[in-house]
């Protein structure tokens, strides 16, 4: 089951089915079964695409919000954790260790939208102490995908 996790994870979600089950030695039929088995049993959540919004007309600006928070009676970081990933905004959201309880990944058209989800949304909430907001200024790497590869320079050095 990992062999097929990792294949679809790192190497190609867009692989076919007959593709990864002959790189694995199994029968499309095999292979198709276990996926869905994974699908069923949420090991797969889902299948994404990742795109490099720089190369488009789209204008996205992501940041990386930190948040110290109180977690609740009974409850722990769950319940605030449900509040915030209910927002579309969010893109993903992390319990974290360190000097911050939650790490949340945010995307809005500006810089201004950003900061206002944070002070209209985020920051008034009961459990909110504090938060750190953090703007993307490029990403080089997401995902594991590299998005631009510097070309090396293949010439020579010629001294007098």
């Amino acid at each position: 089951m990992e062999e097929i996790l990792s294949l679809l994870e790192k190497k190609n979600a867009r692989a076919s089915h007959a593709q990864i089950a002959q790189m694995l030695g199994l029968s499309e039929e095999e292979l198709e079964k276990k996926i869905r088995a994974l699908e069923k049993s949420g090991v797969i959540v889902g299948y994404k695409t990742i795109v490099n919004w720089d190369k488009t007309e789209r204008e996205v600006v992501t940041a990386l919000i930190d948040l110290r928070v109180t977690p609740q009676r009974g409850e722990g970081f769950d319940k605030i954790a449900e509040r915030i990933y209910k927002y579309p905004q969010v893109k993903s959201l992390y319990l974290m260790s360190g000097a911050y309880d939650l790490g949340v990944t945010i995307e809005g058209r500006t810089m201004k939208e950003v900061a206002l989800f944070v002070a209209e949304k985020l920051a008034p909430m009961d459990s909110v102490i504090s938060t750190a907001t953090h703007f993307v200024l490029k990403k080089y790497k997401e995902e594991g995908i590299v998005f631009e590869e510097n070309e090396k320079d293949t010439r020579q050095v010629i001294t007098l």
